[in-house]
Formats: structure tokens, sequence, C-alpha cells
């Protein structure tokens, strides 16, 4: 895939719109990840496009657009944790986690048998530091430098982190990671 350049756009408005199709649904998934809630995820994923509209013109191309997305998004993420409303939606998860261990769907344990349900699953229940490095590397396909660029942690670090999170994997897996 040829990178995109500024100057193949007559706009901004365009460029913004060819990375919105080309990003948008990565950067969700991404954020879903994060936020394991599919209306937040999407709100970030505005918000995220958002930014890059207003910061587009200083953009200096020292990484890729999808690179720079991503760093955003997870700049979005970080802010929304630090906001009033996740700390709300935490203690209201806390007490609705409460009332629905009890029950348990058809839906639930039907999805639940499935491998890739499975380890998606299992990935989402890593610790942050782990899921981060492993959604990163394994699923939206970005080597270490480039991970370094969005999260700014060091690539022997992030070397640390995926070799734990696959440990951790595997041990819930039963070996097969």
């Amino acid at each position: 895939m040829q990178p995109i350049r500024r100057e193949n756009y007559s706009s901004d408005e365009e460029l913004l719109e060819n990375l919105i199709n080309l990003y948008a649904e990565s950067i969700k998934k991404l954020l879903f990840t994060y936020v394991q809630d599919w209306t937040i995820a999407d709100d970030l994923a505005q918000e995220t496009f958002i930014s890059c509209y207003k910061s587009l013109k200083h953009f200096r191309e020292d990484s890729s657009y999808k690179t720079w997305l991503y760093k955003i998004a997870i700049n979005k993420y970080k802010d929304y944790t630090r906001s009033k409303w996740y700390k709300l939606g935490f203690i209201l998860e806390f007490f609705k986690e409460k009332d629905t261990i009890r029950v348990s769907s058809v839906e639930e344990s039907l999805i639940g048998k499935e491998d890739a349900m499975f380890l998606s699953q299992s990935v989402l229940s890593l610790p942050p530091i782990y899921r981060e490095v492993i959604i990163l590397y394994f699923y939206e396909d970005l080597n270490l430098h480039e991970i370094e660029e969005i999260t700014g942690v060091k690539q022997e670090t992030l070397k640390t982190r995926l070799r734990r999170a696959k440990d951790r994997l595997r041990k819930v897996m039963g070996g097969d990671v």
C-alpha cells in the first residue's frame, strides 16, 4: 500500500475522509479493546478524528498517518479514564456485574465455547499493559518501532510485555498460543 501523502489531496477534508475510510473501523476496534464498550469506543473514535482534523495542518509526516491516529486514539482513551464519566461508569459496572453474576444466558455459554471468542476474551482479560501490546502487535499488525512511537514505551520493554502477555495467554489457553 502506498503511503498517504498530504500533497495527493486537494483539501484537508478530502484527506480526512480518506483517513476515516481507511482507519475508522480499526481505531474503533482498538478503542473497544481498552474500554470494552462499543458505544464509548465509537465516541472516542469520533473524538480521535476530530482531533486529527484540528491538527492536520501541523502533522509533519515523521510517522505514518496510521501510527499518528493510533497515538491520538490511545491518548483519547487515557483522557477518558481520567474523566468523571469513566469513574461513574466503573462504579455502575461493578454493581451491574454483581447483579448478573448469578444469571448466565444461553448466548454467553455458546459464545464461550468458540475458540476464537475464548481467545478474544482472554486477550481482553489481560492487564492493560499486556493487552495493549498484543492488540497493536497481532491484531493491528504494527511492528515494535511503530508501537514505541504510539505508546512512548521503549522497544525492549515492549518485547518483555509481549513475551509476558503470550505466556499468560498460553496458560489460559492451555498452551495453544
